[in-house]
This record gives structure tokens, C-alpha cells and sequence, in this order.
């Protein structure tokens, strides 16, 4: 029986015209019940090995970084850093196929949380020292020019990342305010040392221009191989604001907008509304064309439909909508309760000041702290939504405005 729907109709035109497939990008997909240790070792080894092995990815003397998601000091059960069970099984992996220069590291969003409270707080650390992982220097940074950027020519990156030959992507499956999923394209941001980061917002202050810089950093450092933590996932109010969720699955993959555009369809989310999707496959960094993409299980090989039919969660709790491209839109810079918008849960905020601290906006367009709740000025806010992404009480969602479509 054929497949129905946009991803079905895509992999029967692949099929109808018999395209090569030598031009497509290569997923795989590993089912994964629990984060106990010897169930996800054996899932990194199966996904690597059903890439064509680590071998393929990284060379023996080349001095490899390991990057996970330590957005914040925040505990393996909250999901909202990449879980050390599985940081744990490719460290294990690289030693045992006898890697000896591995480093790892990560620059957190939160202003407030170092590199070294990250990595303590969600058990990468004790991961790290467990296998003889070199804490790499995410502290400091300059300037790297990188002329080919179609949006950006240059990152203030992290030493740690400028020392190292080759990058492993070890990211997490989550849902994101301003670029409605973080996987793959999106977890290189924290390549940028530290408070760089809030310049770069404030640089490219929408999803689309903030996309288009995201794809240029995955083009300038360039890393090997992409391992996505989906055990346990994040939906609603991500990346750190939401709800852990099961999703059982581990994606692998060279190209990063396949591994997320994979992670679409297992939430039937259409691609095409993810900033870092269009962008990435825009500038070259990968596909989101479901016809050119291979996702390989170790019961064989699947479509996209197929593996958002057998492994996939449709009432996921994504953003989905769309904006209208009414004459209304034009108007919305000049009013403001119109736009989509951070709003503060005034019962919920703890006056921590965390908001105001993360936001880039050299005036801030929230004030916080020393008793006071969080005030928006919203003809100051750029829609970036770090306070969104950094408070530590959850008071902070996202409000859609009136012109939002589902």
C-alpha cells in the first residue's frame, strides 16, 4: 500500500524516478528504551557502525572534540542537556577503537553558569573523567574571519574549538522558541564563547537571519558526525522551559539538516517552517528533501514516512503555525502587542534578574531583580527570546500573536 501524505508523495517520486543514491544524505535511526548504560552503548555502536563506522568519520591522530548540549547546569532528568549515558557510550566508543586525543566542552547560554557547573551539574563531567576526556578551554575565545558566510564572515570562537581537528556533534532533541526545534544545526551555537553569544543575537536579531548565521558557523567549523540524544526528549516551552518526554530514538548522521528534518517527521512537523532546515539546506550544509534521504535501521531501510509511522509521536507539542502575509503584517513593527512576544507568568517569576542578564539588548527590554518581577518594553525587544530560554522558574513562554495560523 502505498505511503500517504507530503512525506509519502516525496518517497514515491524518489522511487518512480529512480534517483541515485549517491546524492542523498543518510540517517540512522536506532531505537533506544532507556538510558541504561549497556542499552546505549550498544545503540551508539549500531548507529556509528551502520554509518560505515567511526573510521569514516574522524582519523586516529587527530585531536577530536566532543561537544554536547550543557545549555545549563541542569540535571540528566530535566532534558535539557545532552544525557551523560550517552556523552558516556561514544567515549567509550573512541577509546575502545583506540582514540587517544578527546576533549570535550560546550559555552552555556546561561550568563550565569560556567562551562565547569554545566558539565558537573548534568553528570557529563564525571562522564569525561570516568574515560580520560581533557576539559577543553570554553572559557576563552577570539575572533575566527570565515569571508565564504553568506550572513556571517566571522565567529568569536571558543579556544577549545579553534584547538581541535575534528568536531563531534553530540546534541539533543528539544523544542526551541525562536527556531521551533534545536538539534543538530542549532547546537553548534554553543561554539561561540560565552556573552559573544547575545551579541550574535542581537546581530541577527530574527529566526530566519539567526538561521542564516547558524548555517554559516556549521560551515566554518565544520564538524564530522552528528549523534542526536532522543531518548528522552523536550517538548512545549523548550529548550529549557519544557516538558521531558519519550521518544525512544537516537539519530546519526554526517548531515546535520537530515538528522533534523528526520527529527520533523517523527513529530510531523513539516521542515519547510524550520528556520534551520530552509536555511541549512539553502546554504549547502544538507537536505531537508525527504526524497533524498536514507534512514537506515538495524532492521533495515525506511522512508521518512515510515519511520514517523513506526517510531514517530504526532501530538508532539511543537510550534506549528504560520504567520499570515496579510496587509496586517506590515504594520506589526508599529504594534508590538500584535507580534509574537515573550510574556512573563508574573505568580511563577522569582525576581532572580537571570532575564534582564540574558537579554542583548544593550538598553534591555526586560528589567528584573532585587525584588522586582519582570517588566517587558517591548519597542526595545527583538524577539530573541533568551529570557525565554534562560529562566530558571519557567515563567517565561512564548505569546504568539493575533495573526498566528495553525
Amino acid at each position: 500500500m502505498p505511503e500517504t501524505g507530503v512525506m509519502g508523495t516525496i518517497t514515491l517520486f524518489c522511487e518512480t524516478k529512480g534517483m541515485n543514491r549517491m546524492d542523498m544524505s543518510t540517517v540512522a535511526l536506532v531505537p533506544v528504551s532507556s538510558y541504561g548504560q549497556a542499552e546505549v552503548d550498544a545503540a551508539v555502536r549500531t548507529g556509528v557502525e551502520l554509518l560505515g563506522g567511526i573510521g569514516a568519520f574522524v582519523k586516529q591522530e587527530e585531536k577530536i572534540l566532543l561537544k554536547p548540549n550543557l545549555l545549563s547546569g541542569a540535571l540528566p532528568q530535566k532534558a535539557i542537556t545532552t544525557h551523560p549515558a550517552v556523552f558516556s557510550a561514544v567515549c567509550r566508543l573512541l577509546r575502545e577503537a583506540g582514540y587517544a586525543h578527546l576533549s570535550y566542552g560546550d559555552s552555556p547560554g546561561n550568563p550565569v553558569t560556567t562551562p565547569e557547573k554545566a558539565a558537573d551539574v548534568s553528570g557529563i563531567s564525571e562522564a569525561a573523567e570516568k574515560w580520560h576526556l581533557e576539559k577543553a578551554d570554553f572559557d576563552a575565545g577570539s575572533v575566527v574571519r570565515f569571508p565564504e558566510g553568506k550572513t556571517a564572515h566571522s565567529f568569536y570562537l571558543c579556544k577549545g574549538v579553534q584547538e581541535a581537528d575534528a568536531l563531534i556533534n553530540l546534541c539533543k532533541m528539544k523544542t526551541h522558541a525562536l527556531e521551533r526545534i534545536t538539534g543538530g544545526v542549532k547546537n553548534l551555537y554553543g561554539c561561540v564563547c560565552g556573552a559573544k553569544k547575545a551579541v550574535g543575537h542581537a546581530q541577527y536579531p530574527s529566526s530566519e537571519v539567526f538561521a542564516d548565521m547558524l548555517a554559516d558557523l556549521n560551515l566554518c567549523v565544520k564538524p564530522r558526525l552528528h549523534i542526536m540524544d532522543g531518548i528522552t526528549a523536550m517538548e512545549g516551552n523548550g529548550p529549557t522551559s519544557g516538558v521531558p518526554r519519550a521518544m525512544n530514538v537516537m539519530l546519526f548522521s554526517a548531515d546535520p539538516v537530515a538528522m533534523d528534518t528526520v527529527f520533523c517527521a517523527l513529530i510531523s512537523l513539516n521542515p519547510a517552517t524550520v528556520p534551520t532546515c530552509v536555511s541549512g539546506e539553502r546554504a549547502g550544509l544538507g537536505t531537508m528533501n525527504a526524497d533524498r534521504i536514507r534512514i537506515l535501521t538495524p532492521e533495515g531501510e525506511i522512508t521518512c514516512a515510515r519511520a514517523a509511522e513506526k517510531y514517530g509521536q504526532p501530538d508532539f507539542d511543537v510550534r506549528r503555525d504560520k504567520l499570515s502575509r496579510s496587509f496586517f503584517m506590515k504594520l506589526m513593527p508599529l504594534l508590538p502587542f500584535l507580534q509574537d512576544r515573550p510574556k512573563v507568568d508574573r505568580k511563577k517569576c522569582v525576581a532572580c534578574g537571570l532575564c534582564e542578564k540574558a537579554c542583548p539588548v544593550p538598553e534591555k527590554a526586560v528589567k528584573s531583580g532585587n525584588g522586582k518581577k519582570a517588566v517587558y518594553d517591548y519597542k526595545k525587544c527583538i524577539r530573541c527570546y533568551c529570557c525565554q530560554e534562560m529562566c530558571p522558574a519557567k515563567a517565561i513562554t512564548v505569546y504568539h500573536g493575533m495573526f498566528a495560523k495553525k
